[in-house]
């Protein structure tokens, strides 16, 4: 009797929004572009925003969407999502959650005893409304408070973390700040702009140079001319036997 062993189907998606404002969605693709551009040369760390983690082999059933989680020992690609059987069995090692004005405390304390029980190292979760950051990291297996998280420097990252009244900020190890998609935008428009005007210095420059070369050119000519006027003349006196030295 031949055995039918039916294929399990690990859904791509929970019905669950990424975001519930455009806060929280501008904060996640910041932290999730942020991470990738730390690591953009690495091959072997594999960054998402907002895709299904399912930790255990066969359980469709257990799974959450992290805002943002990073990865190291997992090539880069496309996944519709992160099956962890299929992933030489490694966890997410860090996680950013974006609470929402809809996130209860409930909700959230199922988040953390997810994360807890199923290996990330680093867990991050910030509010905006209240611009507060949490944090914490396993230590002795144990997902452990991080206090105080202003100017917290993470160990897997290197980003540091502060909180300023605008809210929060990312620094990378070069101390860079974590931007949007906007700031950087804006970035390069400036930055095209003073390549604009440097170039535009350097053409006023290089317009200025010629002309001082041209009037350098035509001085030299005069004096060229003015020499052989003279030359003619001495020439003349000499004819006369007029010594034009003595004149």
């Amino acid at each position: 009797m031949q055995v039918t062993t039916e294929e399990i189907i690990y859904p791509s998606s929970d019905g669950q929004p990424m975001a519930e404002s455009t806060i929280q969605y501008k904060l996640i693709v910041t932290i999730k572009e942020g991470c990738e551009s730390l690591f953009e040369d690495d091959p072997n760390v594999f960054v998402a925003a907002d895709l299904l983690w399912y930790p255990v082999e066969g359980r469709p059933d257990i799974s959450q969407a992290p805002d943002t989680m990073v990865i190291f020992g997992r090539p880069k690609g496309d996944r519709r999502s992160y099956i962890q059987s299929r992933e030489d069995n490694i966890a997410p090692q860090v996680v950013f959650e974006i609470r929402s004005h809809n996130d209860s405390q409930t909700k959230m304390n199922k988040k953390f005893s997810f994360y807890q029980r199923y290996g990330v190292d680093e867990y991050y979760v910030y509010d905006p409304q209240t611009n507060e950051l949490e944090g914490w990291q396993r230590l002795e297996g144990i997902l452990e408070p991080i206090e105080p998280m202003e100017g917290w420097t993470s160990p897997r990252l290197g980003v540091r973390f502060e909180l300023p009244e605008e809210g929060l900020e990312i620094y990378r190890p070069d101390g860079e700040r974590f931007l949007s998609y906007s700031e950087i935008n804006a970035q390069r428009l400036l930055e095209r702009r003073r390549a604009e005007q440097e170039f535009q210095r350097a053409e006023q420059e290089s317009e200025r140079a010629e002309q001082e070369f041209q009037r350098a050119e035509q001085e030299a000519l005069k004096a060229q001319q003015a020499a052989q006027r003279s030359q003619l003349l001495a020439a003349k006196l000499r004819e006369l036997n007029i010594d034009p030295d003595s004149i």
